[in-house]
């Protein structure tokens, strides 16, 4: 509790100093149109998993602040800046690290205590251009190849250079060139070397067209296209995504770096060749929804020096599954995910989606098992929401059996 009322209290402390700022006039030559924000979010997450002797109890609070601001006066030029605090309860019974054998009894939550600046950068826009240089959040489309990992209490982020252009109706053009990724724990740090090309049109509002080239540094290209839209009919609403995309050997390579493919010192002779598929439809109709999806993840092709498609800078925990059965990696012989969606919107009174997936291999025919995951959010106040979360994976030829269950709230406040 003791590090929870310091991360509070610091909370405190940062946004009165904020607000301080209009009163000193030699910081409003820099800094001006100031906008802040605060999030305190505490979480409770039980794992009971097969294999483990104990569960995990993992007693968590992130609390982010954040300032974004206008920088010397020059109109399009601006800073951001955000720090995260991660602490728990005083309660350790669950594993933040697989590496730490004290405590290798218990099921990992990846959610160590940690403070981090997990935004630092300087922007400027003008005539339809945004130039980005420092660290960023970042998330492309779904987030399936380039998220943020928001599901963590301590978020992945990007030192980067970016250029977007938004300047033509409907087009969206970016640009980047990523030098470092940061985990969601201290020692995940990748440096990275790695380039990422995204443009989007939107047709009309029934098709978007969007094309990706994310070139990983050490580890593969992936390059592919993605169809999104939504149709408007009497009954229903429908929302659908057709993507396909190549993981191919990679661009950039540097033997110094990191390298993501297991086993090969040299990046030069990764063999890098899957291919990834990924088709769905939701239905609103009234307060009810209903949807399937069909994803597959293809295999590594007997590679040696390869691997089935794997996405590692992807918010994962969004993809596959909720028990995050599939975090650490592809099976060598792919993945099929096939999805059913229902749930249903009561507006005042919350909403409720479940999700059923049946997994199997995409190469063989193996059963990898099914998984229900049930989610219920609700609105508590303006500004407070209640999560209530869990997830059962009922594993077959391989994996074990697996049970979480969340309970978060999320306190978030903007200044005007």
């Amino acid at each position: 509790m003791r590090k929870i009322r310091l991360s509070l209290l610091a909370a405190t402390v940062l946004v009165a100093g904020m607000s301080s700022m209009s009163y000193a006039n030699p910081l409003e030559e820099i800094f001006s149109d100031g906008k802040y924000s605060i999030q305190i979010r505490p979480r409770y997450e039980f794992v009971d998993q097969d294999g483990k002797s104990k569960n995990a109890n993992a007693f968590t609070v992130r609390t982010a602040l954040s300032a974004q601001v206008g920088l010397l006066g020059v109109e399009g030029l601006g800073a951001q800046i955000q720090m995260i605090n991660v602490a728990n309860f005083g309660n350790e019974k669950y594993n933040p690290n697989p590496a730490n054998a004290d405590i290798s009894n218990y099921p990992v939550v990846v959610d160590p205590d940690q403070t981090r600046v997990t935004q630092a950068n300087i922007s400027y826009s003008a005539n339809g251009f945004v130039g980005i240089v420092g660290r960023k959040m970042v998330v492309l489309d779904n987030a399936r190849f380039i998220g943020n990992v928001g599901w963590r209490q301590m978020p992945q982020t990007y030192d980067l250079a970016a250029v977007i252009y938004n300047g033509i109706e409907n087009l969206s053009l970016l640009g980047a060139y990523v030098n470092r990724v940061h985990r969601v724990t201290d020692n995940g740090k990748i440096d990275s070397g790695s380039v990422l090309l995204h443009a989007s049109y939107k047709v009309m509002p029934e098709l978007t067209i969007t094309a990706y080239d994310y070139m990983i540094q050490n580890f593969a290209d992936h390059i592919g296209i993605r169809a999104t839209g939504t149709i408007e009919l009497d009954m229903a609403k429908l929302k659908y995504t057709a993507e396909y995309a190549k993981q191919t050997d990679p661009t950039m390579t540097d033997d110094d770096d990191l390298v993501l493919v297991g086993g090969v010192t040299d990046p030069d002779n990764i063999d890098q060749d899957s291919d990834y598929y990924n088709i769905a439809i939701d239905a609103t109709i009234d307060a009810f929804i209903v949807g399937l999806g069909y994803e597959v993840l293809g295999d590594d092709g007997n590679k040696a020096k390869g691997t089935a498609f794997y996405t590692p800078l992807a918010t994962l925990h969004a993809m596959n599954g909720w028990a995050d059965k599939f975090l650490g990696g592809t099976p060598a012989n792919g993945l099929a995910d096939f999805t059913i969606k229902v749930g249903y919107d009561a507006g005042e009174f919350g909403k409720l989606v479940a999700i059923y997936h049946n997994y199997e291999s995409d190469k063989g025919s193996i059963d990898y098992g099914t998984e229900v995951d049930v989610a219920y959010k609700y609105k508590i106040a303006k500004n407070l929401g209640l999560l209530l979360k869990g997830a059962w994976y009922d594993a077959d030829q391989c994996g074990v059996d697996t049970t979480k269950y969340w309970v978060q709230l999320d306190y978030k406040f903007k200044s005007e």
